[in-house]
């Protein structure tokens, strides 16, 4: 399953978010939900527990002036990768 975390995971129920995520699924955060990706965050060290592929969209990363902030263990993608990600993964989630 694709998860796409479009929120801040501040302004969002991120602990059932975490809850939702399993064994294959990969996560994709855009818009606000990139502050999700911030080296040294709760929300990332959360996320790197889970058995999920974390991805950040670039342009949204970018558009907040984040580039340097943004932790190494998350893949960047571009809205080409975005797209067959959903593709990939008929079944999405969107918080």
């Amino acid at each position: 399953m694709l998860h796409t975390l479009m929120n801040s995971p501040f302004q969002c129920d991120f602990a059932l978010l975490l809850r939702m995520l399993k064994r294959g699924d990969e996560l994709l955060l855009l818009q606000d939900g990139v502050l999700a990706a911030l080296e040294g965050s709760q929300a990332l060290t959360a996320l790197l527990t889970a058995p999920i592929t974390i991805s950040v969209l670039q342009e949204d990363v970018d558009a907040r002036g984040l580039s340097a902030q943004i932790s190494a263990k998350v893949t960047p993608v571009s809205y080409t990768e975005f797209v067959a990600l959903a593709v990939k993964h008929p079944q999405q989630m969107t918080w």
